[in-house]
């Protein structure tokens, strides 16, 4: 099935004057925004549900993004009693009792459900057990990415390749209607006009360079927000990962074996990959910290070579045996990509609040299964499966019941306004000034980047980097614009700095330490603050509690929808 643009009319003048032209009109039920895990669950899912689908990606679907450049573990826990309840408690403390059993419920759920359909043709390659069964735990990402896009393909989704979405589209009755984008290519603009939208673009890491995530800046929240959708677990988005100072590939799980060392060889007490990364990040503002996996034994190490062979790769390159030689680690920033901060989820079916609109995978709020902790993979992965599917299914259920009034199946939509402003339309009136993207971009990391400043967190220094924030946000609004493929430059550091005030906003909101958000002057956890923290707005984000439901309880409900 393939969607093709239809005959229209001239663009109006009014039309022109409001953003950039497109170049192409398309029509669509569902437009999906994102190509990796996600996004190709929303697509697969809204197909079968018998709507038209479109995808954009910014890079290849199939081949970008973080999970395709590595590997993953998945939270798959078999339909075990016992199993479940253990799976859903391992984490509740880490993350601060802010999640939920019954969403936890749900996602083991429909990840068991669904990873079952790999083993379809196309067949992905599931390592076999001991006991002749096959090992769904952990998925290779090269090889289940390429099967995502066979499947997408098959199912009749036409795939937009670098392509990145820019801005939504809203009709007037405030209603998502599609949205606008570019072809890297070739800098022509696109429209995609669409009775629902689903936000798959992943987390934003802030251009640290962490394997894959290059492409996650941030962007499906910016246009989530834009068009009055809120967001949740902002502060807990300070996650850093160990990686080898040589190389970008984060596999902190596999420094459980490691031992920590000062440059003088002696031992850095208290050093760990879970429990112990504070302690690293301080040493390495003092100088190196080498690690060696001297825990490893032959077991462990073969396994490693083979769950997650790029890990070894850079090592291997290098002439080092990380089982036996010390070698420098870093920590590099991954944000909400391995945070749990995302757009708040309003229902089961992954809306997002404002009709018409979905989110999934790391766009979305992993606090309902997460609280305020996770990692790389497994929940993050799982969750991926599950909000990408409910999305998509949700996505061609409201679009499905939006048909044009004529009724017709693939005649076009109405469309809407351009909502996209900072980095679009200026907010300053009269010829803007001119604003540097990479400058913008410089300035932003030196707010988040430093571990000081955003591990190792105090108010003292998070309220002189928000005050910072805002004055860069302040030139982005009032004076930042672009025009072919600068726009997404300029969107994408438009949406880094929108992350980081929203970081910022709720974690001098929170005054205690929960999650991954530890403050030094707020050493422990308040039981009056055991709440989520919804942040919304961009000129001025403002901040509110909402209580958290049934949380470890076993009972299965969704977010309180408050005001």
């Amino acid at each position: 099935m393939t969607i093709r643009p239809a005959a229209r009319p001239p663009l109006s003048a009014a039309t022109v004057a409001a953003g950039t032209v497109p170049h192409e009109v398309l029509d669509a039920d569902v437009l999906v925004a994102g190509g990796g895990p996600a996004g190709t669950w929303a697509a697969i899912a809204a197909a079968r549900a018998g709507a038209r689908v479109v995808l954009v990606d910014k890079g290849r679907c199939g081949t970008s993004g973080a999970t395709a450049a590595a590997g993953t573990g998945v939270w798959y826990v078999e339909p075990d009693p016992d199993a479940r309840q253990a799976a859903m408690a391992s984490r509740e403390a880490h993350g601060g009792y802010l999640s939920d059993r019954g969403w936890m419920a749900r996602v083991l759920d429909e990840t068991y459900a669904r990873i079952a359909e790999l083993d379809e043709v196309p067949r992905y390659p599931f390592p076999i057990g001991p006991d002749g069964r096959q090992l769904r735990t952990s998925l290779q990402g090269p090889d289940y990415m390429l099967r995502q896009r066979i499947r997408v393909d098959r199912l009749g989704v036409q795939v937009m390749d670098h392509s990145p979405l820019l801005e939504l589209l809203v009709d007037g009755d405030g209603a998502v209607a599609g949205g606008r984008g570019v072809h890297r290519r070739t800098g022509a603009g696109y429209e995609i006009r669409a009775g629902a939208v689903v936000l798959a673009t992943g987390g934003c890491a802030f251009a640290s360079k962490t394997l894959g995530c290059d492409v996650d800046t941030g962007d499906g929240a910016l246009l989530a927000v834009e068009v009055g959708a809120r967001l949740s677990g902002m502060e807990f988005s300070n996650a850093y990962a160990i990686a080898p100072a040589f190389t970008s590939v984060t596999k902190t799980a596999y420094y459980s074996f490691a031992t920590f060392y000062r440059p003088d060889g002696t031992v850095l007490e208290g050093a760990g990959s879970e429990r112990g990364r504070s302690v690293i990040a301080r040493a390495l503002l003092e100088g190196p910290v080498l690690a060696r996996l001297d825990h490893a034994d032959e077991a462990a190490q073969r396994a490693v070579r083979i769950d997650q062979p790029n890990f070894l790769l850079p090592f291997d390159r290098l002439g080092i045996d990380p089982f036996t030689d010390l070698f420098p680690v870093t920590l590099v920033l991954e944000g909400t990509v391995r945070g749990t901060g995302g757009v708040r989820v309003d229902a089961a079916d992954c809306s997002a609040g404002v009709p018409g609109l979905y989110v999934a995978g790391d766009t979305a709020t992993r606090e309902l299964i997460c609280g305020g902790f996770t990692g790389g993979g497994s929940h993050n992965a799982a969750w991926a499966v599950s909000s990408g599917s409910w999305a998509g299914r949700g996505a061609a259920r409201h679009a499905l019941s939006t048909l044009p009034p004529s009724g017709r199946r693939g005649g076009p939509r109405p469309g809407g306004r351009p909502a996209g402003r900072a980095g679009l339309r200026p907010a300053a009136t009269g010829t803007p000034g001119r604003v540097d993207v990479r400058e913008v971009l410089g300035a932003v990391q030196a707010e988040v980047m430093p571990y000081e400043k955003n591990y190792l967190r105090d108010g003292a220094r998070l309220a002189p980097a928000l005050a910072a924030l805002d004055a860069i946000w302040a030139d982005v609004r009032d004076h930042l614009q672009a025009t072919g493929t600068d726009r997404l430059r300029a969107r994408e550091v438009t949406a880094m700095t929108a992350h980081a005030r929203w970081m910022y906003t709720a974690a001098l909101a929170r005054t205690e330490s929960r999650g991954m958000h530890r403050r030094a002057d707020q050493p422990g956890p308040d039981p009056a603050q055991h709440h989520r923290l919804v942040v919304s707005g961009l000129d001025r984000p403002r901040v509110r509690p909402e209580a958290v439901t049934a949380a470890a309880t076993g009972r299965r409900s969704l977010p309180a929808v408050t005001s």
